[in-house]
């Protein structure tokens, strides 16, 4: 038998380990199960580019996402010129190189499995 005793785990986004701030929206993170878990709460008029580009100083965004739309739309265009909205319900999967924006009067949220460690990180 092993030495080593899993345990289960559970947190909320109520009360995460880290909150990030922005230009119209958030980053709310979670620590669990050696893994980065973020809620990203993005206000009608948030845009990546206005938002959080200045804060990381990259062209477009570069961190790969990995997320399930609770709710809003946020329109994403891929560095190759296709774009498209994720919808409430939706799971994306976002590689490297890309802008987003809420549409609508309804704050986009999504939960991110994947990218958001260094997200919004001031450099």
């Amino acid at each position: 038998m092993s030495d080593k005793v899993k345990m289960a785990e559970w947190k909320n986004f109520g009360n995460p380990d880290e909150i990030r701030e922005f230009p119209k929206g958030r980053l709310e993170l979670i620590h669990i199960g050696g893994a980065t878990i973020g809620r990203g709460i993005f206000e009608p008029g948030w845009r990546w580019a206005t938002s959080v580009q200045p804060l990381v100083n990259t062209h477009s965004c570069e961190a790969p996402h990995f997320q399930y739309h609770v709710s809003g739309i946020l329109r994403v265009k891929m560095d190759d010129g296709s774009e498209f909205d994720c919808m409430p319900g939706d799971v994306s999967l976002l590689p490297s190189g890309h802008d987003a924006w809420t549409v609508g009067d309804e704050p986009a949220i999504v939960v991110d499995f994947q990218g958001m460690i260094d997200y919004a990180k001031q450099l």
